[in-house]
């Protein structure tokens, strides 16, 4: 059984007992989050595609860590005008284990 979930502006595959990092979710470590925005859920070979969310099905995620990505350096740079600009940027992410599909 698996689940395609929306987050952060972005569409995750998740089964049960699934780690993933996802864009930062405001929920302490340890908590319990639930994701109500579910676009699939396929059991047994049934698919159930929602319209555009699947009625009455959510994932059941709980928190494990919060942190920082790798740092992209970000480098701006115009030709003959002697202007250089140059900035660091660090992505904040969640990482969660996926508990329970309820469909």
């Amino acid at each position: 059984m698996y689940a395609i979930i929306a987050t952060g502006g972005k569409q995750y595959r998740v089964a049960e007992g699934d780690v993933l990092r996802v864009e930062k979710i405001e929920a302490g470590v340890g908590e319990v989050f639930e994701f109500n925005d579910v676009l699939t859920v396929v059991k047994d070979g049934e698919v159930v595609v929602g319209k555009p969310m699947v009625n009455g099905a959510k994932v059941i995620a709980k928190v494990v860590e919060h942190g920082k990505g790798k740092k992209i350096l970000v480098f701006k740079y115009k030709a003959k005008s002697n202007y250089r600009k140059r900035q660091g940027h660090r992505q904040p992410f969640t990482k969660i284990m996926i508990e329970k599909i309820d469909a």
